[in-house]
């Protein structure tokens, strides 16, 4: 295990079982909801260790009738109201809400294995951690072309960078953020809710985690299996929001968390700044041109790489992926820093305090 992180407060003892709040935001997913209650419900952690809250952010498909059923069926799962509908709002409600010493977030849209919960409280209690997570393996929302392909590209290197929660690690390690959360419900009382404002929750709550002398651990013996998005403009609109929201986390802590972040926003920023210049400076027009094309050969050939077995339409289609999420990344973030020089927005968002 990589131990470059410092250990954080010390922390009272828990028992070998202790209880165990699961919190699975959600909002129309009829399609997945059923699947995901089962994975969970088929755990091997003791039924009378743990509760199972689902916060509904008033869904308008089939949704809640399946969650009726099984509140109906299983007597550990609640349904809360989500009158905010997206999903740090759904989290803070399930955390205000959950009985449990520990408190897992289990996303609606994946499937979990039986040692799921178990191996994570167990990382838990043993490492002193502050928060641990697993490892996500992304699968396709659908079986076509754009399906495989947006599963792919979030899922390797050149389109996710060193996010290892995405691309896997061999051990146990120290990391910056972890896709959902295994936590002692007195992390939150230290250092606060979820952000409301915020896209990319996860890492905006990690990164304020480790500003506080907490530590992140990533677990890779525990996988989720993740669906990701259908089609290319829900990527879009989910990465532009990402990048939207990392200047919001810098402004609030003071310093950039991760190197990656700033790849995307400044390789835009570089091709529009040579763009501007390439029609008066010769040397400029050439740096435009090497660092295009080398961004689009990099992309066709990882796309080659990563879809060979995946059919000619993956392998393009993939090509097409990896800009869509950088680009839209590198728009938002650069938007979000601009909105903030001219004034338009003044405060960083404060963190929530744990209330009932």
């Amino acid at each position: 295990m990589s131990t470059h992180s410092q250990p954080g407060p010390a922390l009272a003892p828990l028992p070998p079982r202790p209880t165990v709040t699961v919190i699975v935001p959600c909002r129309n997913e009829e399609r997945f909801i059923a699947r995901c209650l089962d994975s969970i419900i088929s755990t091997t952690y003791p039924r009378d260790r743990l509760e199972i809250l689902v916060v509904d952010g008033r869904s308008e498909d089939r949704t809640q009738v399946i969650l009726h059923e099984y509140v109906n069926r299983y007597s550990m799962i609640r349904v809360l109201d989500n009158p905010g509908r997206i999903q740090p709002m759904a989290l803070n409600v399930g955390i205000r809400a959950a009985a449990g010493e520990i408190i897992v977030r289990m996303d609606a849209h994946a499937l979990y294995p039986a040692n799921y919960i178990g191996d994570l409280v167990d990382a838990l209690v043993e490492t002193g951690a502050d928060n641990v997570g697993g490892v996500i393996v992304t699968q396709p929302a659908t079986e076509t072309a754009v399906g495989r392909a947006i599963a792919l590209a979030l899922s390797h290197p050149f389109g996710v960078g060193n996010a290892y929660f995405r691309i896997g690690v061999r051990q146990s390690r120290w990391v910056d953020t972890v896709a959902f959360f295994c936590c002692r419900r007195e992390t939150f009382e230290r250092v606060g809710l979820f952000d409301e404002h915020q896209r990319d929750e996860d890492s905006e709550f990690n990164a304020r985690l480790i500003s506080a002398g907490g530590r992140v651990l990533l677990v890779p013996q525990v996988v989720a299996y993740y669906y990701a998005r259908e089609t290319l403009r829900q990527v879009a609109r989910m990465y532009y929001q990402y990048g939207y929201s990392k200047p919001l986390v810098v402004g609030k802590l003071g310093r950039v968390t991760t190197f990656r972040q700033l790849v995307p926003p400044i390789f835009l920023l570089s091709l529009v700044v040579s763009a501007v210049l390439a029609p008066w400076i010769h040397s400029v027009r050439a740096v435009l041109v090497a660092m295009a094309a080398t961004y689009l050969l990099s992309a066709i050939g990882f796309a080659i790489g990563a879809a060979r077995k995946s059919g000619l339409r993956t392998m393009a289609t993939l090509a097409l992926v990896f800009p869509i999420i950088h680009f839209s990344y590198g728009i938002g973030y650069l938007r979000s820093v601009l909105e903030f020089l001219r004034g338009s927005r003044r405060a960083w968002p404060a963190s929530l305090p744990l209330s009932r």
